[in-house]
């Protein structure tokens, strides 16, 4: 299986003024049926678990694999957070099961930032800044009427307080040559937090690496 490594690294910052914070390490972009299991339209949530379990095995220098799709429907069904028939569903997941799978496989815990429909993404941006500054993770997003699961690399506050989120969108599918491909499909991309749906509430699911491995 030959995934692209850290697919946001080309991708210029949406403004040059202003101050851009990224993830730190590797991960490999985990996408619809990109190991030729087919989940489109149900995957994205395991797909974007994924991309951080391969953040936090090479981070931690970890002897392990990335979970599978059965594997993260087995250890949920295991832990008893899902019944017996989930196993071999096409039911989706969101930050809540992801945390659970991280905790259980790689014994690594989240922040958990939960935004109302009457917040703003912007009022927590002073956290993310600082969440990338102290641990550099890859951020899990996902909401209710925007029920789309997603990978959150990075956040630029522009001079004039504009706030973007590095979006990394897993719903591709095929077969990706190059990173500038998912730009200009605007898989990868930055996104005005304006421009999330505002009548959705967002999870947010933050991984902290203990502190000897986390920089």
């Amino acid at each position: 299986m030959d995934l692209l490594l850290n697919v946001h690294s080309n991708l210029e910052p949406p403004k040059p003024d202003g101050s851009t914070y990224l993830m730190k390490g590797n991960y490999h972009f985990y996408h619809y049926g990109c190991d030729g299991f087919q989940d489109v339209g149900w995957g994205c949530g395991y797909r974007t678990l994924q991309s951080i379990c391969s953040w936090i095995i090479e981070k931690n220098g970890l002897d392990k694999k990335v979970p599978n799709i059965p594997t993260i429907q087995q250890t949920l069904v295991e832990i008893k957070d899902k019944p017996e028939r989930f196993f071999g569903s096409r039911e989706w997941i969101g930050t809540l099961e992801a945390i659970y799978v991280i905790d259980t496989l790689f014994d690594v815990s989240c922040k958990v930032v939960h935004i109302s429909k009457k917040d703003s993404i912007a009022k927590h941006s002073d956290m993310l800044k600082e969440y990338y500054e102290t641990h550099g993770g890859l951020i899990m997003m996902g909401g209710d009427m925007d029920a789309a699961s997603k990978g959150i690399a990075g956040i630029h506050i522009s001079a004039d307080q504009d706030v973007y989120l590095l979006v990394v969108d897993p719903h591709f599918v095929g077969k990706i040559k190059t990173k500038e491909e998912l730009y200009t499909k605007n898989y990868v991309k930055w996104q005005k937090v304006d421009e999330f749906v505002d009548s959705s509430f967002y999870n947010i699911c933050l991984p902290v690496l203990k502190s000897k491995d986390a920089l």
